[in-house]
Parts: C-alpha cells; structure tokens; sequence
C-alpha cells in the first residue's frame, strides 16, 4: 500500500487523494482528504471532510467523517458529523457534532 505523509511543517490548501493507499496527516490540511486508510496524527489537523475505510484521529479535525472503521484517540478533538460502520473510542476523545454508527454490515 502506497503511503503519503504530510509533515508536521506543511500546510496544503486543497484536495488530497490517494487512490488505495494510506496519508497520514502530521501537518494542516485545508480541505478534503480521502484515500484507503487516513491517520491524523497527535500534531496534524484537517479543515475538511475525511473519507476512507479506516480512519484514526489523535489531533484534530472539523469537517465531516465518513468510513467504515473509526478510531478516536483521548487526544482527538473532532468538530464533525461522524457516519462509521464501527467505532473505537478512548476515554478523553473530544466529539461536537452528530454521530451515525451502522454497525457491522
């Protein structure tokens, strides 16, 4: 699986994609991101809606989420409507906004 990291001293204003591959977001991302498998890091944060199959979030992120695997560290603070298949949380997490889990399908 391809991977694209966005360090933590970059800032991309605009659209990320990665068809089938995995971003990890240690920087800021002004836009959407969506790609196989994102991971926000403890010092990354995304403007924008996220959408993969399998989402992890330790720092920030404002938009909307949608995936089938998702899961919130105690440092994750979310400021999004959430739409998952399932969902992992550790106590601390931080979530403002509407939450939808389907359960498994």
């Amino acid at each position: 699986m391809a991977s694209s990291i966005i360090e933590e001293d970059l800032t991309i204003e605009g659209d990320v994609r990665s068809s089938g591959g995995r971003v990890d977001v240690k920087g800021h991302v002004v836009g959407d991101v969506s790609a196989e498998t994102i991971t926000v890091q403890l010092s990354g944060s995304v403007d924008g809606a996220l959408s993969a199959k399998q989402i992890t979030v330790e720092g920030k992120h404002k938009g909307s989420l949608k995936c089938d695997d998702l899961k919130l560290a105690s440092t994750s603070h979310i400021q999004a409507d959430l739409a998952a298949k399932t969902l992992a949380t550790e106590s601390g997490a931080k979530v403002v906004g509407k939450v939808e889990i389907t359960g498994e399908q």
